[in-house]
This record gives C-alpha cells, sequence and structure tokens, in this order.
C-alpha cells in the first residue's frame, strides 16, 4: 500500500488552479458555491461568464450521479462575483475523501473565502416535513474517513485544525434573517454524513436520530472540514426530500427526492441568492 505524499495533494490542486487561471482571466470571487440538489435554478440565475466542464479542468474529478451537472460557472449572482460548482462528488462513486474536497481547495487557490453549499437530506427531526430547508448548525461524520488523513500542507492550514464553529454564526444570522424577511420556514439542526448510497434501514434512522443527528445525507461534511482547514467561512443548507420517522417508514425513490428538491428549490434560491447579496454588501 502506497502512502501519500505532499505532492501528491498538492500537484493536482495547483495543476487545475494555474489551468483555470488562464480560462478565467480576471474573474476573481470571495464566494464560493457548491450546487447540490435543490440549487439547479440558483444557476440559472448566475450570469455566466465561463463555464467549464469538469472533464475540461487537468486533474479534476467527474461527476457520475445523473442530478448532479459537471461544471464549474464563474460569473455574477446578482452583481456579485461567483464561482460556482454545478454539482459535487461522493465517496460513494468510488472517490477518495482527497478527491472528493479537491473542489473546495481549488476554490481558495482561486481566492474563494466564504463556502455556501447546498445538499439533499433525510429528516429524522419528528418537526421536519418533506421540502422543508435545514440550516446546519454542527455535523456528525460517520463516513469513516477524513480529508485531512495524511501528510498535512502546511500553507493551506494547521495538523490539527478547530471544529467548534465548523458553520458560520454571521453567515447563519445572515440566512435567518433572509428567512425571516421573505416568511420562508427555516429549520436549524444536525447534519449526519454517511458513506451511502442506499438510504438507512430503520434501525440506523433510530440510531441516527438518538446520536442527536436531525437529519442524515452523503455529502457536505468532507467539503467543510477542507474548507474549515484552509479558513474559509461556511453555510449549509439541507433540503429534506424525505421523512425518515421508523415508525412511519416508506420506501423513497430518487424520483421523490428530486420532486422534493423541486419543490422546495425556489425557496432555496431566493435564500441563498438573499445571503450573497449581503456578503458583498459587506
Amino acid at each position: 500500500m502506497s502512502v501519500l505524499s505532499s505532492d501528491d495533494l498538492t500537484r493536482p490542486v495547483h495543476t487545475a488552479t494555474e489551468s483555470l487561471r488562464q480560462t478565467l482571466g480576471d474573474h476573481s470571487a470571495r464566494i464560493g458555491l457548491i450546487l447540490g440538489t435543490g440549487l439547479g435554478r440558483l444557476a440559472e440565475e448566475i450570469e455566466v461568464s465561463h463555464s467549464i466542464g469538469y472533464e475540461e479542468i487537468p486533474d479534476m474529478p467527474v461527476s457520475t450521479v445523473e442530478s448532479h451537472h459537471g461544471k464549474l460557472l464563474a460569473g455574477t449572482l446578482r452583481g456579485v462575483p461567483v464561482l460556482a460548482m454545478q454539482g459535487r462528488f461522493h465517496l460513494y462513486e468510488g472517490y477518495s475523501a482527497h478527491e472528493i474536497t479537491r473542489p473546495v481547495r481549488i476554490l481558495k487557490e482561486l481566492g474563494v473565502d466564504t463556502l455556501l453549499i447546498s445538499n439533499a437530506a433525510g429528516g429524522m427531526n419528528p418537526l421536519y416535513r418533506r421540502a422543508d430547508l435545514m440550516l446546519l448548525t454542527d455535523h456528525i461524520n460517520l463516513q469513516g474517513v477524513n480529508p485531512l488523513t495524511g501528510p498535512n500542507v502546511d500553507t493551506w492550514g494547521p495538523r490539527f485544525p478547530d471544529m467548534s464553529e465548523p458553520y458560520d454564526l454571521d453567515l447563519r444570522d445572515m440566512a435567518e434573517a433572509a428567512a425571516l424577511a421573505r416568511g420562508i420556514r427555516l429549520q436549524q439542526g444536525v447534519y449526519v454524513a454517511v458513506e451511502g448510497p442506499n438510504l438507512e434501514t430503520r434501525a440506523e434512522y433510530r440510531f441516527l436520530r438518538t446520536i442527536g443527528a436531525d437529519a442524515v445525507g452523503m455529502s457536505t461534511v468532507p467539503e467543510v472540514i477542507v474548507a474549515k482547514h484552509m479558513g474559509l467561512r461556511c453555510m449549509a443548507i439541507s433540503v429534506i426530500t424525505d421523512e425518515c420517522f421508523p415508525d412511519a417508514l416508506e420506501p423513497v425513490s430518487i424520483a421523490d427526492v428530486l420532486k422534493a428538491a423541486g419543490e422546495a428549490e425556489p425557496r432555496l434560491t431566493q435564500l441563498i441568492g438573499d445571503v450573497v447579496e449581503k456578503i458583498g454588501a459587506e
């Protein structure tokens, strides 16, 4: 078994970053977006100056999930410069924790200091309903891997980064204020990340709820760990795509998940757009 070196980690990031700098020219942005399930419409609201397929970026993984488009979009949202990942990567696709978080490191190298994330999640809190939005206040990593294992690159961040506040309080306040102003119901809770791709059993939902999770999904946590390692501010919102109550559990299909995401999409798009606008005014 080969052991990763620092060069194994940094070389792909630097290669991709240099390629993108040449393509993007003078476009720069402080805000990075990871447009997971539920944010397709937001991509349509970005005034795009560059749309780059992941396959065009050296050493970039390629999305294999049908609902993830696989493009890096550069442009402006409500007049604010942004870089947006339209589609992300997951452990269950066969990628390593280092590979699925490589885009976050690339965004940081391109000048991003704030990361806004969306995802789809199953709601375990009995107060949640299908198509609700949940603002992440904390998370639990049950994926069995950590993207910071291996050699630490000191120029990226410390060997033992603090995670007492993974989701920035000021950004959460912005989201709360925007939701209140628009009359959008915004739940708040703890997200637990599992590897997937299968959904959970009744017993697993009971266990996850018992350990303090309000929603469960298969992404986001590795991205936030790497973002915090590099000093980025983070905010994440889950679309509750199904109700995971063990005593009333019903089978769920990908079509059900996408339908619920579609119902939540207009509200999530408004909310993220409002937060971007607030950040742009800082």
